[in-house]
């Protein structure tokens, strides 16, 4: 299941819609709504994003919320090393081969690890930038 499958599933449960009401609203049919849902699809079109959008009536925050899931959800990803170290594509390699025997605490403290390692990533960027 990916983030944006998570959360429009959650989402779709809160307002007590079903699969095949929800599918029949954004015209596409039940059995992609559920690969969406469970990761088996890639990410949606911006199209279809904005009608899932309108239809769970989200707003502001949560749009946006559900547009940057949107964006990491892609079930299968090709990470690109090359011009990187090799550390880069030592960990890219091993990420690929062990995911699916990391328990859900290890990805967790991975993720998090990973999102603190990019915010300070981000903020020597800006810093460079002001200079």
């Amino acid at each position: 299941m990916t983030p944006f499958g998570k959360k429009i599933r959650e989402l779709r449960r809160e307002r007590g819609v079903t699969q095949r009401e929800m599918a029949a609203a954004l015209r596409v049919s039940s059995a992609y709504l559920s690969a969406l849902e469970h990761g088996r699809r890639g990410r949606p079109t911006w199209q279809l994003l904005q009608r899932i959008i309108g239809y769970l009536n989200v707003i502001w925050d949560d749009a946006e919320e559900l547009e940057r899931l949107a964006e990491l959800s892609h079930p299968k990803v090709v990470v690109e090393t090359s011009g990187l170290g090799p550390d880069a594509t030592a960990l890219a390699n091993r990420l690929a081969e062990t995911i699916s025997t990391l328990s859900a605490d290890d990805l967790k403290a991975l993720l998090g690890q990973l999102e603190t390692a990019a915010a300070r990533a981000e903020e020597r960027m800006k810093a460079s930038r002001r200079r």
